[in-house]
């Protein structure tokens, strides 16, 4: 039975290394596959992978990513265009631009979590999370260590449901379309945190005024 389950393994172990993701780049401006593969390319660098292999069937998958997001929204913008050309007006138009929408995001939900599961092949939990990072602009980092820095008396649980929401918002970023509904992403949590820590009895107006000033007597910037 032992012997099996070795053998098992070996067999997976030799399925992984062997199988190769290609890059989806049939079909497209090859400008524009250069500015992806470049992007992604950067990600993976930061991930200190030794294996040239994985490296490389990695950065696949996530400018595959990005291929993916710019043809769901393609799809969605050409229906858009469709149905303002129509000349439907009113309840009509609404109804079918709203359709366009919901067609959109049935396509995002379906491959939302296809992409860290491509990732966990070859990847870690820890490095799959530097890699949603690198997709989203280390917005949970820095947005994090500007609350704590900003508040100090932070309380544990406080901390904890902070770095939940940039979580979650990181979820819905990864799957925007640019980078200003990236941003727009986390500003939705952003909102929602100021609420939460106002409604706990914080001065958000007076936390911020005396963290500018000791960020500035730290010789530092905003």
């Amino acid at each position: 039975m032992k012997k099996i389950l070795i053998l098992s393994l070996l067999f997976i172990s030799g399925w992984m290394s062997a199988q190769t993701v290609d890059l989806n780049k049939e079909n497209r401006d090859p400008e524009y596959v250069k500015s992806i593969v470049g992007r992604s390319q950067k990600i993976v660098d930061k991930l200190g992978l030794t294996d040239a292999k994985i490296a490389e069937d990695v950065r696949n998958i996530i400018a595959n990513r990005y291929f993916e997001l710019n043809d769901i929204y393609e799809v969605r913008d050409a229906k858009v265009k469709k149905v303002k050309d129509s000349g439907l007006t009113g309840d009509a138009k609404n109804e079918a631009l709203k359709a366009a929408e919901n067609e959109k995001d049935a396509a995002l939900y379906r491959s939302h979590f296809a992409f860290p599961a491509d990732l966990s092949l070859f990847l870690d939990e820890k490095q799959i999370e530097a890699v949603k990072d690198g997709m989203t602009y280390g917005v949970v980092k820095v947005t994090y260590d500007s609350h704590l820095d900003m508040i100090p008396t932070l309380k544990e649980e406080e901390k904890a449901q902070i770095y939940a929401w940039l979580i979650e918002a990181r979820e819905f970023a990864l799957d925007a379309e640019n980078s200003n509904k990236k941003h727009a992403a986390f500003g939705k949590y952003k909102g929602r945190i100021n609420n939460y820590l106002a409604k706990r009895g914080y001065d958000l107006k007076k936390e911020r005024e005396e963290w500018y000033k000791r960020v500035k007597a730290r010789g530092g910037s905003l």
